[in-house]
């Protein structure tokens, strides 16, 4: 039979490259009508439901308009749960999950960004008589311990003074600090630990035991540059954490610098907001962006398309063997960030949003069968009593969708990865002669 179908498939699609319009058309194969082609049909679930028009109505009993209440409840072939769930909303920190989405595109997820090391001039005695040049490609997540490794890898080289300017390219960004200039200031003070504050010291201090203690003397200044010279020499190739891991950071602390970072790499805000509708599947009348981290009640997401962004991102990192719950902190597995005093379900992915009208709260909850894919937006003061309502909210639906089954209190839930800021493995030196 199968093979019957796939030769019937075959004459059909060479019948469309050449048509003749006065044969009658073909009878259905009775295949064609069989139920295997037929999407399974929505069910309701009122009990789930009832629950978040409970708590609507609490909400609605505080006083709290109605209309400016957003939820968007998904799974599998259940109908979504919704209230004003097309309807784009302040979102906050949720406009981070698009600029997740787009980087995703953009790069991948094991994209690592470089940051390559040059020099001019001779090599003499461990001195470099000339410049020392940074070419950055972006990295969003450059800080002191990868200085201290950079420095660390310099001196491994044999060199610990450079004569000359460290050099600079608009695309190196430091601690953050998007102005090449000020970044430069600040990876000439992490090279050399004789410039260390008190602030790098501690850094240090959480790095690995018998990590050195960088000591590069930069003569003169920090000049920012278009291009590096065609005579300058390679010393060491950088490469980031992969976006994978650095996306998670910017999410696990909610880190609007570095979204915004990313979203600029990315093309932007409008460039974000196209990708992610286009990717995700949802009009782009239901996304409005400012800018890539979500300051700004500017930035508006209905309920649906934050949960066809989840899914979105869930589906584009399935290759590589990832899922959400890398990318964005988890109840349970992280204890730091967004996610500290919390009360939400044991292994639910979540990113938060947090404005001073404005709680957000959406993500993903595991399921033995399905995922449950949730966006909950909620205007108006205080954001304390959203967030709580939010967390009971996600444990009365955790429970109705037996979403937290008993083996999950085995489960592993520690960061698998051993990816660490200051790394040595991810400085390739080129040997000097």
């Amino acid at each position: 039979m199968l093979d019957f179908m796939a030769m019937s498939a075959i004459a059909w699609l060479n019948g469309l490259r050449q048509v003749d319009h006065n044969l009658a058309p073909l009878e259905s194969f009775p295949w064609e009508q069989s139920a295997i082609f037929k999407l399974p049909p929505q069910t309701q679930d009122l009990v789930s439901e009832q629950v978040v028009q409970a708590y609507l109505q609490n909400l609605a009993h505080q006083k709290f308009d109605a209309n400016r209440q957003g939820i968007w409840v998904q799974s599998g072939w259940v109908t979504p749960i919704s209230n004003q769930g097309k309807i784009s909303l302040p979102a906050a920190s949720l406009t981070k999950i698009a600029t997740t989405l787009a980087a995703l595109s953009t790069w991948g997820a094991k994209h690592q960004f470089s940051t390559d090391i040059y020099h001019t001039g001779e090599i003499v005695d461990g001195i470099v008589t000339g410049d020392l040049i940074i070419k950055g490609s972006g990295d969003p997540f450059f800080v002191w311990e990868e200085a201290i490794a950079l420095g660390n890898a310099l001196n491994q080289l044999g060199i610990k003074e450079v004569q000359g300017n460290l050099l600079v390219t608009d695309k190196f960004y430091m601690n953050y600090q998007e102005q090449p200039l000020k970044a430069g200031e600040l990876l000439k003070q992490g090279l050399d630990r004789k410039r260390w504050s008190r602030e790098i010291t501690t850094q240090y201090l959480q790095m690995p035991p018998g990590t050195k203690q960088p000591e590069l003397a930069i003569a003169k200044e920090v000049k920012l540059i278009n291009q590096v010279p065609t005579k300058a020499s390679l010393l060491i190739r950088h490469r980031s954490l992969p976006l994978s891991e650095i996306l998670r950071q910017m999410n696990i602390y909610s880190n609007n610098k570095m979204a915004q970072m990313l979203a600029d790499l990315a093309g932007g805000a409008n460039q974000v907001a196209e990708t992610s509708a286009k990717l995700a599947g949802f009009p782009l009348t239901e996304i409005e962006l400012v800018n890539g981290s979500g300051l700004g009640e500017e930035n508006r997401i209905s309920p649906r398309a934050v949960c066809q962004m989840m899914i979105a991102i869930d589906r584009l990192v399935k290759s590589d063997f990832l899922s959400a719950a890398d990318l964005f902190p988890t109840a349970g597995k992280d204890i730091v960030g967004t996610v500290q005093n919390r009360g939400l379900p044991r292994g639910t992915t979540i990113k938060t949003g947090t404005l001073d009208n404005v709680s957000a709260l959406a993500g993903v909850i595991p399921s033995q069968h399905n995922k449950v894919y949730f966006s909950i937006i909620n205007y108006g003061r205080p954001v304390k009593y959203f967030r709580q309502q939010q967390d009971i909210l996600l444990n009365e639906l955790a429970q109705r969708w037996q979403l937290i089954p008993n083996n999950l209190n085995n489960l592993n839930l520690a960061p698998e990865n051993n990816w660490y800021l200051g790394d040595p493995q991810r400085n390739k030196l080129n040997m000097i002669n």
